[in-house]
């Protein structure tokens, strides 16, 4: 069988293949809008504060008031003090505390007062940590601004805080859970479900004896799933993050250079490990368990820095580290190929070495046929 043949042999068992669609396609198109949707909101609102006003000065008052426009926050009440606030937050009737001192209004146009205990105090439910973040900056900026407007009513020559600008987000610029998350996850998106897509093939196939016609044949089924690893990629790259309106398309030259090495590596791996399994059902047995180890081992929720070393060297061992570390920063963050070198050369490498071990299993398999 040439390698064209088998090129083309590949692509129609994929689409006529009801498992195999399932993985390679529908998989794809699902994970694209299901797991983005639960964070379109991207920042959580709505979270409900008890306050603790021991002074109920205007500086406080004005913190309250500002804390009720906004949107991340709402205040459904007063306590009288913080073992009543406590209670509320202990009930699930707030996510959490803010204490006010008797002393807040001097200490914030006299800064040489303060004393221990004096000043604001916020207590959160840390059980969800982007909702606790989330009131942690709302109330850190409600302060700044209120602060700020109490000492310029005192002194008109302190500058208006309303030309200040405190934070930028640089890459992420909605400084939103969705466009942080997402793209990180979409890698492992990518890479189980071609992983899982080339494996099941390839354990199939050796399950009814279907012969990979010997080496050129092999690399032809390998360009066939490396292609469709390519379209998936494409789709959300290109499509799905657009019409989610991720921040995307920083250097799409990078884009381009890095899919074919992520999508060859992973469907090398995937034909690997089917064929040595040699059953579509025990290989995905074994991968699907996979998918969350990786998640934390790609290096986003966690720096692969702060890892046992040990760890952090075998992450890169899946095609998913590199790559999020290659197209978060050609997509969002528009580096050079020059600056993802690092993370190039691994998928290269990668790729290279999971194509050998496949190709060399498939065409000896053959071979002792």
């Amino acid at each position: 069988m040439t390698l064209r043949d088998a090129f083309e042999r590949t692509l129609i068992e994929i689409a006529t293949t009801r498992e195999l669609v399932s993985l390679a396609i529908v998989s794809v198109l699902f994970y694209a809008f299901y797991y983005p949707a639960p964070y379109a909101q991207q920042a959580a609102e709505g979270m409900n504060l008890v306050v603790v006003d021991q002074g109920h000065s205007p500086l406080g008052r004005s913190i309250t008031r500002a804390l009720e426009a906004s949107r991340s926050v709402h205040v459904v009440g007063e306590a009288i003090d913080l073992a009543a606030a406590e209670d509320a937050v202990l009930d699930r009737r707030a996510d959490g505390i803010l204490f006010l001192s008797r002393d807040l209004d001097a200490i914030a146009t006299h800064p040489a007062a303060i004393r221990p205990g004096a000043g604001a105090m916020l207590v959160v439910n840390a059980a969800y940590a982007v909702r606790a973040e989330a009131i942690a900056l709302t109330l850190a900026d409600t302060l700044v601004d209120a602060v700020a407007q109490r000492g310029r009513a005192i002194d008109r020559r302190l500058p208006d805080p309303a030309g200040l600008v405190r934070v930028q987000p640089l890459f992420n610029t909605t400084a939103g859970y969705r466009d942080y998350i997402f793209p990180a996850v979409s890698n492992i998106i990518l890479q189980q479900t071609l992983l899982f897509a080339s494996a099941r093939l390839a354990a199939e196939r050796r399950r009814r004896r279907a012969a990979f016609g010997g080496l050129r044949a092999s690399l032809g089924t390998w360009a066939a799933m490396t292609l469709i690893g390519i379209l998936a990629q494409s789709f959300f790259f290109g499509f799905a993050y657009w019409i989610q309106d991720v921040p995307r398309a920083g250097n799409i030259a990078g884009v381009v250079l890095a899919m074919p090495l992520f999508a060859g590596a992973v469907s090398a791996l995937g034909l690997a490990t089917g064929h040595a399994l040699g059953d579509g059902d025990a290989a995905l047995k074994l991968l699907i368990p996979t998918s969350v180890p990786l998640v934390f081992l790609a290096g986003f929720a966690w720096p692969l820095d702060q890892m046992p070393p040990w760890l952090a060297t075998l992450a890169w061992a899946s095609p998913a580290t590199p790559a999020m570390h290659l197209f978060v920063r050609f997509n969002q963050m528009g580096a050079s190929v020059a600056e993802a070198a690092g993370p190039l050369a691994v998928m290269a490498l990668l790729a290279a070495a999971y194509g050998m071990i496949a190709m060399t299993m498939l065409a000896r398999k053959t071979a002792a046929a």
